[in-house]
């Protein structure tokens, strides 16, 4: 299950992580935020020790989102090297972000 960050430890599991990071930007009353969780659960096992997931709730966070100009969620930020390296909004497929993975692995 992908780890919850805050703003407190943004830096060091993100920005600072040895791997890509997929950071999930959601919301608990987000309907297609709840879609897409059991996808970033699955893309999570199966890229494991490639990436990592976290996720962000904007409710709690916003000042993250806000940071990185996101006004809607679901929006999935994806990090190599302290950089963003994609970015995908909406309820989107596993097809959508493993070709985004593709593109920073």
């Amino acid at each position: 299950m992908a780890e919850r960050v805050n703003t407190e430890c943004f830096r060091e599991k993100v920005l600072e992580a040895d791997i890509p990071v997929i950071a999930d930007f959601y919301s608990d009353s987000c309907v297609p935020c709840k879609k897409l969780s059991p996808v970033l659960s699955k893309i999570e096992r199966e890229y494991e020790g490639k990436l990592s997931v976290v996720k962000i709730n904007v409710l709690y966070d916003g000042e993250l989102a806000e940071s990185y100009g996101l006004e809607s969620t679901p929006s999935l930020l994806f990090f190599s090297n302290g950089e963003v390296k994609g970015k995908l909004v909406g309820a989107v497929s596993q097809e959508e972000i493993e070709t985004v993975i593709g593109e920073i692995l």
